[in-house]
């Protein structure tokens, strides 16, 4: 597939990076978000397929607007000059040759805070070599223990494999999170686990990997939000909201295992973490 001859992949994206906002978000993890919000430019497209996407509106529909590396140095420059708190390009990597070059356009333009790489996991050992130096916080997701549920409800049956292998590779490069004297994110990693209603997400399986293959001193955010969204009503259980007893359970197998280091969420974020990318602010902070 050539995308500069107009096609597009399996993703959706074409020749030119499409962005569908760009905006301080207030919902990220307290390190992450600071005082002034974390800076999230959301890259529309996207390389999975979830059927439970609360994102769908632009990963896997029409919304964004193509963008030239030069404009969104600009709008990195804005977002440092709005008081955030770090860059943060959520699921960039099939528009990685405009983030790279933006980002050293803003380089030379000032730019200082740190850069938080937001992706669904699913990267390759490639992709992160060219990131080496780049980023100074991953925050990946590992969204399943299990490939037939990876295949089944994000079309993705090597998700597991890849996913981990990914994220090892991710730690090697940055390390555990450190933070600076006011609490902000200056470099190393959060794994991110969103809870699936029915535990399709694999909690304990999960949580066995991250501690065995790195440790338990790895910082982790657990994540209660889930709420039915895109095609998730064709497929029970998926098609109800997370119950507090779920996640109560998943909260108390993190804590078993020594996890010290984790983020966890208020039930609340069911209808906070959801966001309307046609509406002129996508979420609700407050």
């Amino acid at each position: 597939m050539d995308r500069t001859s107009g096609e597009r992949g399996y993703c959706g994206a074409g020749p030119a990076a499409e962005v569908a906002a760009i905006l301080p978000h207030f919902g990220e993890e307290p390190p992450l978000c600071g005082s002034g919000g974390a800076g999230t430019i959301f890259f529309s497209s996207c390389n999975l397929r979830c059927v439970y996407c609360q994102n769908h509106q632009i990963s896997q529909g029409p919304i964004g607007s193509e963008m030239s590396p030069g404009i969104l140095a600009e709008k990195i420059m804005e977002l440092q000059s709005a008081g955030c708190s770090c860059v943060e390009p959520v699921s960039p990597s099939h528009h990685l040759p405009v983030l790279l070059e933006a980002l050293a356009l803003a380089v030379d333009r000032g730019l200082d805070l740190p850069v938080v790489y937001n992706t669904n996991g699913y990267e390759s050992l490639e992709t992160l070599e060219l990131l080496d130096g780049v980023v100074d916080v991953y925050l990946p997701d590992l969204k399943y223990a299990d490939g037939e549920m990876a295949g089944r409800y994000s079309d993705c049956d090597d998700y597991v494999e890849r996913a981990r292998e990914a994220v090892l590779r991710m730690h090697r490069q940055v390390g555990n999170l450190v933070v600076d004297t006011q609490g902000r994110a200056a470099g190393g990693m959060i794994i991110r686990h969103l809870v699936l209603p029915g535990e399709l997400s694999g909690v304990r399986d999960t949580f066995s990997w991250i501690r065995d293959n790195l440790s338990s001193s790895v910082t982790v955010s657990l994540m209660a939000q889930y709420s039915p969204a895109h095609r998730s009503r064709e497929f029970p259980p998926l098609d109800r909201r997370l119950t507090s007893e779920e996640y109560d359970r998943a909260v108390d197998i993190v804590w078993e295992m020594g996890f010290a280091n984790a983020f966890v969420q208020e039930m609340e974020s069911q209808e906070l973490g959801a966001p309307d990318f046609e509406a002129g602010e996508p979420f609700k902070w407050f």
